[in-house]
C-alpha cells in the first residue's frame, strides 16, 4: 500500500488526500461565484439536487460524477452524462431571475470544471506545495474530462496551464456573490443542512476550514474575515492532514471512488435513478 503524496501523479485522482474531506464547500463557493452557476443552483427546481433537502443524495451525485469523470470508463461517463443531462434540462432562468442562465451552457460548465480541477490541485498544494512541471502538465490534461464528461467541448478546455491561468484570471472579473447566493453558500459551509446535533458539532469547524481553503478573492466575495491567528490555526490543521495522509493508504481514497462507480452501475442495472 502507498502512503503519503504520490511521487509522480499523472491523473487528478492521484491527488486525492485527506484534504478532500474539508475542501468541498470551498470549491462549491468558487463554482457558485459565477452568477449563472450561483443562481442556477439557488433557483433549481430539481429537489433531488438540493443539498438542504437531500444532502446525502447530493453528495452521492457529486461523488459519482467525480468518480466517473476521473477513473470511470467511457461507458460510465456516458451513463452519468445522460443522468445529469436529465436533471440539467430543468434548470433554466425564469423571467424573474436576476441573471440569465441555462445549465446546458458549456461556458458555465467550463467554469465548474475549472473549479473542480482546482479542487484536486488545491488538495495537493495546500499540503505539499506545487507539483513538478511534468506531473502538473499530465494532471492538467487529464482534468479536461471533468468538463468534457458533460457539454464542454474538448477545444474549449485551455490547451495548457498558462492558458488556463489566463482563463482563470479573466473569469475572476465576472464573479460576484449576491446576498441570496451568499446566504445559501454560508449555510453550506456551516453545514446548516445537517440535523441540529451534527450541525452544532461540525458546522463551526467546517466553516473555519472552508474559509481557510478559499483563495482571498473568494473570501472577500463571501465577506468572510480571516486573521493571522486563524491562519496559524489553519496551518496546524494542514499539519494534521499531512499526518493523516501518511497513515491512510492512498488506495482507500480510490476505493471510495470505485464504490461510487459500483453503486452507479448497480442502480442502472436495476433501473433505478443514478442521480
Amino acid at each position: 500500500m502507498r502512503f503519503g503524496p504520490p511521487r509522480h501523479p499523472k491523473r487528478v485522482a492521484d491527488l486525492i488526500n485527506p484534504a478532500a474531506v474539508l475542501a468541498p464547500a470551498a470549491n462549491v463557493i468558487m463554482q457558485l461565484a459565477l452568477p449563472g452557476v450561483g443562481y442556477g443552483v439557488l433557483e433549481s427546481p430539481v429537489d433531488s439536487g438540493n443539498v438542504y433537502k437531500h444532502p446525502i443524495k447530493r453528495a452521492r451525485t457529486t461523488g459519482t460524477y467525480l468518480a466517473a469523470a476521473t477513473i470511470g470508463t467511457r461507458e460510465d461517463r456516458e451513463m452519468i452524462r445522460r443522468a445529469v443531462d436529465t436533471a440539467h434540462a430543468q434548470v433554466r432562468s425564469m423571467a424573474s431571475s436576476p441573471v440569465s442562465y441555462n445549465a446546458f451552457d458549456p461556458r458555465l460548465q467550463l467554469w465548474v470544471a475549472a473549479c473542480l480541477y482546482r479542487y484536486y490541485l488545491d488538495q495537493h498544494e495546500f499540503l505539499y506545495g506545487p507539483l513538478d512541471d511534468q506531473s502538473a502538465d499530465a494532471v492538467y490534461q487529464d482534468a479536461r474530462r471533468l468538463g468534457t464528461t458533460l457539454q464542454v467541448r474538448p477545444e474549449m478546455w485551455p490547451p495548457d496551464r498558462v492558458a488556463f491561468d489566463e482563463y482563470w484570471k479573466r473569469t475572476l472579473d465576472e464573479l460576484r456573490i449576491d446576498p441570496p447566493v451568499r446566504e445559501h453558500l454560508r449555510g453550506v459551509a456551516a453545514m446548516a443542512f445537517l440535523p441540529a446535533p451534527l450541525r452544532l458539532l461540525a458546522g463551526r469547524f467546517n466553516l473555519f476550514a472552508t474559509t481557510g481553503f478559499l483563495p482571498p478573492e473568494f473570501r472577500a466575495l463571501m465577506r468572510l474575515p480571516w486573521s493571522g491567528a486563524q491562519q496559524r490555526r489553519f496551518e496546524w490543521l494542514l499539519t494534521a492532514l499531512r499526518v493523516a495522509d501518511r497513515v491512510i493508504p492512498r488506495e482507500l481514497w480510490l476505493l471510495g471512488y470505485q464504490m461510487y462507480l459500483w453503486d452507479m452501475r448497480l442502480r442502472a442495472r436495476r433501473g433505478k435513478r443514478i442521480v
